[in-house]
């Protein structure tokens, strides 16, 4: 009896020690892995957010651009004989964007000649950046506060009133320079932006965005108290040779913030003024929900602690063999031996324990047969089996770390949307199907192809230095060649062919793989634009 109960005493006291331990070892481990998983995800979403930010600066900046030059070309522009013709043009042109605080047209000497509400009109700004700095070429100007402007326009919040610059040289039809269109975009449209991508980030707290200008690292979008303070933090320097990031950096107030960093770098025609868009959220806030979790971790885990510490008490002498020799059977399939689960009768509890422990082998083992076949499926396109973006980029993390250079064939379809439109859909996917099954034959096994758009592709030749020109060359007319061979499709032949645009990667590349993947869809459009069906390489 004595001994009997002394068993059970030492189980008890077993379970709960054990059940302690775990629960620091475990509770430790999760919590560092969940702070890590965390941070890299909201680093990563702090990241795409400064993207998604300079995204919709330069596609603002982009369009007012485009308006700008659009504007300079129109006849009343270039051949100014009716001022007020001219200024009405103008001034259509601001009533429909009002973001143009200002446009003003200027002589060669550099006198207003017309402008928008006649505002300016017949002054001098010869000295101003907005005439000087586009004598020769389009100007764009960072931002500044109002110099002439100030007391002229109207000002209902009484706030300093800042501009961003966009001007171009006029010629007239003879080419010759006659003056300058000048515009002034209202500062007011970055709040805008900020404002919904502030809604759009709403459901987390102290979320901050911040625009820095480069050229003196001065804040000219963020926290009212520190707009206008210069910044030296690593997030800008990153920003400016990587792009786009995120990190865990110390700022000027003291205080932890995960950073997400993005260098504004123009689009299309539009240049760009290279800001920095950082993204920025207090570390201790990002955190808070893992500290929540950890601490119902914790409480749980004491609480489970008693309980089996009781059960243990009462079960230990009943449970103890039978427990052991599952234990060893547990172990056994955990070291990958098939080995039959034991099935003990007579205690209902141990009935469904080793019962539990059957199905969770056989629930297991069909959990990890189902997500290998979804594995599969994600990184397949669906239609021609082909990796899909996804795989290519989880080849490419892999690729990088292997291979020291590549060849990026970047080929888009020449003549698909005829045969969508003459032949139907479904026609097309079957073409694609075909065109799929001839690149396979094109390329050897440890090289990759992968579909990244309606009728576009990507194939991925890792190269040595010797080949690095003549076999990008050689497989990409192969696969030319191979293309334009006729189709059957619905009953009748079809002919396409195909356009590529090669670019080569070295690991000192700047951008990485995946600016040169960029580079090789714009030489892609070279090909394209020298007549198609032919391969365009980048530098040669």
């Amino acid at each position: 009896m004595n001994f009997s109960l002394s068993l059970r005493a030492r189980l008890s006291l077993i379970f709960a020690c054990t059940t302690i331990l775990l629960i620091l070892i475990f509770g430790t481990v999760y919590g560092y892995r969940s702070i890590k998983q965390v941070e890299t995800e909201i680093g990563n979403s702090l990241g795409e957010t400064a993207y998604m930010m300079e995204n919709n600066l330069d596609q603002y900046m982009w369009s007012r651009y485009g308006e700008t030059t659009l504007l300079s070309s129109l006849p009343d522009i270039r051949r100014p004989d009716d001022e007020e013709r001219t200024e009405f043009l103008l001034n259509q042109m601001q009533s429909i964007i009002p973001s143009f605080s200002w446009i003003g047209l200027t002589d060669r000497s550099g006198k207003v000649i017309a402008s928008t509400d006649s505002i300016l009109k017949g002054a001098d700004i010869s000295a101003r950046p907005v005439y000087a700095e586009a004598l020769e070429k389009t100007f764009i100007g960072d931002v500044h506060e109002a110099v002439l402007l100030a007391d002229l326009l109207p000002n209902p919040t009484g706030e300093a009133m800042k501009f961003v610059d966009i001007s171009t040289p006029i010629y007239d039809y003879d080419d010759q320079f006659i003056g300058v269109l000048a515009t002034h975009l209202s500062w007011d449209w970055i709040k805008e932006i900020e404002a919904a991508m502030l809604n759009s980030v709403k459901n987390r707290n102290s979320i901050e965005f911040l625009i820095v200008s480069k050229l003196d690292n001065t804040i000219i979008l963020g926290p009212d108290k520190m707009i206008g303070q210069q910044l030296s933090l690593n997030s800008i320097d990153l920003a400016q040779t990587q792009q786009n990031g995120w990190i865990i950096e110390m700022w000027p107030n003291g205080k932890k913030y995960l950073t997400g960093y993005m260098r504004e770098d123009g689009y299309k025609e539009y240049p760009g003024l290279e800001w920095t868009i950082l993204v920025r959220q207090p570390v201790e806030v990002a955190y808070t929900p893992v500290k929540e979790l950890l601490i119902f971790f914790f409480v749980s885990g004491l609480i489970f602690v008693l309980l089996f510490a009781v059960l243990g008490w009462f079960l230990a002498g009943r449970i103890a063999s039978p427990l052991k020799n599952l234990a060893s059977v547990a172990d056994r399939l955990r070291f990958g031996e098939l080995v039959p689960i034991p099935h003990y009768r007579g205690i209902l509890e141990l009935e469904t324990l080793s019962d539990s422990l059957k199905k969770l082998i056989e629930n297991l083992t069909k959990t990890e047969s189902a997500l290998e076949e979804m594995e599969e499926v994600a990184n397949r396109d669906e239609l021609t089996g082909l990796a899909n973006r996804y795989a290519l980029d989880l080849y490419l993390q892999a690729f990088i770390h292997k291979h020291k250079m590549a060849t990026i064939l970047y080929i888009d379809l020449d003549g698909f949307k005829v045969i969508n439109d003459t032949l139907g859909h479904q026609a097309g996917d079957e073409l694609l199907v075909q065109v799929a099954a001839r690149l396979k034959k094109n390329i050897r096994e440890e090289e990759m192809i992968s579909r990244v758009g309606g009728d576009e592709f990507i194939v991925i030749l890792p190269s040595l230095t010797e080949e690095i020109t003549t076999r990008g060359k050689r497989v990409g007319e192969r696969i030319i060649s191979a293309i334009s061979e006729p189709y059957w499709l619905n009953g009748q032949n079809a002919i396409i062919s195909c356009s590529i645009g090669a670019a080569f990667w070295e690991t000192s590349s700047s951008g990485g793989i995946s600016e040169t993947i960029k580079i090789a869809d714009e030489a892609l459009y070279v090909a394209k634009k020298a007549g198609k069906s032919r391969i365009h390489l980048h530098g040669y």
